[in-house]
């Protein structure tokens, strides 16, 4: 990690909480973190760009009663925190009262702090990732002759230590990596152009898939979207991807987020234990999985950690809240600052080629290519690129239409969810089912 270990990240935040309590705050808390990788992108066997990343930064909040101020900086030094602790202080006395500020409950804190595997360096090299990413881009036009261009391979490697501390007495921090490599390549056919890409990435670069198997994988998407024709308008089951998929759940965690609840922006108010959910689907959140892209010991406030049921048979059994949030609703924090951490959809049996042949004919959503989802009423409105399903098999790539309707409809309506699991994300989901939604062509 360069010049601190989390021993002086830990270190330096209790400092700053002492020094805070000396300037009269009656409560405080502090994030440190420092990062540091590389980039390298090529094209056409060319480097494009090499980009560095080292940074670190020191977050400070204060809180004088119901009164909180925040300030940062990146520079450690003595008289730059000191002046950094003086602004929020100064801030502080300025807001105005607040009844929902604070510190997390002192009794929610995290106590022990287990080794979830998340920090794997990856001693590569510049010129060796450059090397890596060229010989991964060459890899694609070996597929398939229509491969005759393409728009570059990348491979990345990042490591970052973060720690919070607050005057509840509680210091943790939690050192990661991530690293990855990309392939984005372009097909050519009869005038028609195509172009897809697939990308891996992991905690440890022992676990990313071969160069070879991420070109292959890019090129094989690229060429099969050659040929792409509308449908026509019309009601017909739809499957999205697993890598598509995450998106639609993600649909549903803004609208049981803290904000969107106490600020009646949500498609889901006072939906606590009612079914939003086809009976048969359970959600749950999953903070410990050994090098999960997710996975943490603590939230963003200090706050331990558990797995925990989201929905259970389709009944919302709890929202995502901070404990900001969760005050405003007059409820706990579910350990949500920051966001959530490996919300997993249990799979069923099937495989996707299994959930091809359960949906017999519909369109199978591959990439969004626009339009969104709107929280407050749920309405659900996504141009798509996919391809068109007759007797369970592919039988043409579909582009220039438009899948729509209601989310609240969507959940309901889920029939199945694939194993084919993402593990590329923090919503872990296989590919999913849904009975029927318009698809809007010619």
């Amino acid at each position: 990690m360069g010049a601190a270990t989390p021993s002086d990240i830990k270190l330096l935040a209790s400092n700053i909480i002492n020094q805070a309590k000396k300037m009269g705050a009656t409560a405080a808390e502090v994030t440190i973190s420092q990062d540091s990788g590389f980039s390298v992108n090529v094209r056409k066997n060319n480097v494009e760009t090499i980009e560095h990343n080292k940074g670190k930064k020191l977050s400070a909040t204060v809180y004088f009663g119901y009164r909180s101020g925040s300030a940062s900086t990146s520079d450690f030094k003595p008289n730059s925190i000191n002046l950094t602790l003086e602004k929020a202080c100064h801030i502080a006395r300025f807001t105005e009262e607040d009844p929902y500020v604070g510190l997390a409950e002192k009794e929610l804190m995290a106590t022990n702090f287990p080794d979830l595997d998340l920090y794997h360096p990856w001693p590569i090299k510049i010129e060796e990732a450059i090397t890596l990413a060229k010989n991964c881009e060459k890899a694609g036009p070996s597929y398939d002759k229509r491969i005759t261009n393409s728009e570059g391979a990348a491979v990345n490697t990042y490591a970052s230590l973060n720690a919070y501390a607050n005057s509840h007495d509680f210091c943790g921090a939690v050192a990661s990596t991530r690293h990855g490599i990309s392939c984005s390549l372009i097909a050519e056919h009869n005038q028609e152009m195509q172009r897809d890409y697939y990308y891996t990435t992991a905690r440890d670069a022992n676990d990313l898939e071969h160069y070879e198997v991420v070109a292959t994988k890019a090129a094989k998407r690229t060429v099969e979207r050659l040929g792409a024709k509308k449908i026509t308008t019309q009601k017909c089951p739809v499957i999205f991807i697993a890598e598509v998929a995450s998106s639609l759940i993600n649909n549903f965690i803004r609208a049981i987020s803290g904000p969107n609840l106490y600020q009646k922006a949500t498609f889901l108010p006072d939906h606590l234990h009612h079914q939003v959910f086809a009976k048969h689907i359970t959600i749950e959140e999953d903070p410990s999985i050994p090098k999960a892209l997710g996975s943490s010991p603590f939230d963003a406030e200090g706050v331990k950690l558990y797995k925990t049921e989201v929905i259970a048979n389709g009944i919302l059994e709890r929202y995502v809240l901070d404990s900001y949030s969760a005050r405003k609703l007059k409820m706990k924090t579910t350990g949500n600052a920051g966001g959530i951490h490996n919300l997993i959809i249990k799979p069923g049996s099937f495989d996707l080629t299994g959930l091809l042949k359960k949906m017999g004919t519909g369109l199978l959503v591959t990439e969004f290519m626009g339009g969104g989802a709107n929280t407050v009423t749920g309405d659900y409105s996504r141009g798509v690129f996919g391809y068109w399903i007759e007797n369970g098999n592919i039988h043409h790539p579909v582009t220039g239409v438009t899948v729509a309707g209601n989310l609240k409809d969507i959940f309901l309506n889920i029939q199945e969810v694939g194993n084919d699991v993402d593990y590329r994300s923090t919503i872990l989901t296989g590919s999913i089912l849904l009975g029927e939604m318009m698809v809007a062509g010619t």
